[in-house]
């Protein structure tokens, strides 16, 4: 397995980035190599201050990056030598196994769309978070960015993916699935959640328990929370902030600690043909080694063809 990894994404890059391949890979075993994107001689610099062997790893040089603030689409035409866009590249072209940023997130969407493109039958690829259980484990909400503004039957799909992410990545076997509403009644929410439900609770293709709340995200409850991703960000970046906030106060708590990004790394994009994991731009090492190690596990479950499989026996949904 080869991991393709943008050492230049990233607000600590490429210090932190290469820091974090430097543990992932004494953790993957002689079976995985990283891959490294990015300027060779600052690659090179950053292994040896690290004490790594440069034989390691496998390092492509590039010239360019993509900045946090350029136009998404814009850069990928235009900065074809940047790490983003000679990762999709090598991804496409099956010289990786999967993808690895912390880079600009919308190129990281543009390029899955335009590079590795949709799964067939995926109507919109989504992002997902994971959201920390008070007794153990984990749930997943999705979409938390990716499409602001979504149809019933997108939802509905994106309750497929949760679904079947959670069974095979996480290991979950019958997932639990909720719609994120403002009440438990399926008459409540506005007219996409509404139709949403209707489509939803016919469904045999996961264990749908109908509406949840806010209040419900952190519970035993559900598994596999679906919104829309202007909701879904808004959740995550509350959960975030709150994290933050407790850590200032001096508040150390095992189940806060579990709200730490770093624990996680980073998020794969639900839908499109090809392992890809988008990180958090103010990734440390410990985040960059997660973020390595997320990739490996999407890799390992064989998520792409499961998804894949799954929605070329899908009948599309009808609503009212």
């Amino acid at each position: 397995m080869k991991i393709g990894f943008d050492i230049m994404g990233g607000d600590y890059a490429p210090k932190e980035a290469i820091e974090g391949a430097i543990i992932a890979q004494k953790e993957l075993g002689e079976h995985v190599r990283i891959v490294l994107i990015g300027d060779k001689d600052m690659a090179i610099h950053h292994l040896n201050n690290g004490g790594a062997k440069t034989e390691d790893f496998d390092i492509v040089h590039t010239t360019e990056i993509i900045g946090m603030s350029e136009h998404p689409t814009r850069a990928i035409s235009q900065k074809k030598d940047s790490g983003i866009s000679v990762g999709f590249n090598m991804l496409a072209t099956k010289k990786i196994n999967a993808f690895v940023s912390a880079g600009n997130t919308g190129a990281m969407l543009v390029g899955s769309m335009f590079s590795v493109k949709p799964i067939e039958g995926v109507i919109r690829p989504c992002l997902t978070a994971i959201v920390p259980k008070p007794k153990g484990g984990i749930g997943i909400i999705l979409d938390v960015g990716a499409n602001a503004d979504c149809k019933p039957d997108v939802l509905y799909q994106f309750a497929i993916l949760g679904s079947l992410m959670m069974k095979h990545v996480y290991g979950i076997s019958d997932p639990k699935v909720g719609l994120l509403s403002i009440g438990e009644e399926k008459e409540k929410g506005n007219l996409v959640t509404i139709s949403a439900h209707h489509i939803m609770e016919d469904s045999t293709l996961f264990h749908f328990i109908g509406n949840v709340e806010g209040r419900d995200l952190i519970s035993d409850k559900v598994d596999v929370v679906v919104c829309e991703g202007f909701t879904g960000n808004v959740v995550l970046k509350a959960l975030e902030s709150m994290y933050f906030v407790m850590k200032k106060r001096g508040i150390n708590d095992e189940y806060l600690e579990s709200f730490n990004y770093e624990n996680y790394g980073g998020t794969p994009i639900l839908g499109v043909n090809a392992p890809v994991i988008i990180g958090h731009g103010i990734s440390n090492s410990k985040a960059f080694k997660n973020m390595i190690l997320s990739a490996r596990d999407v890799v390992n479950s064989n998520l792409v063809t499961i998804i894949h499989d799954a929605f070329q026996n899908i009948v599309p949904p009808t609503t009212q």
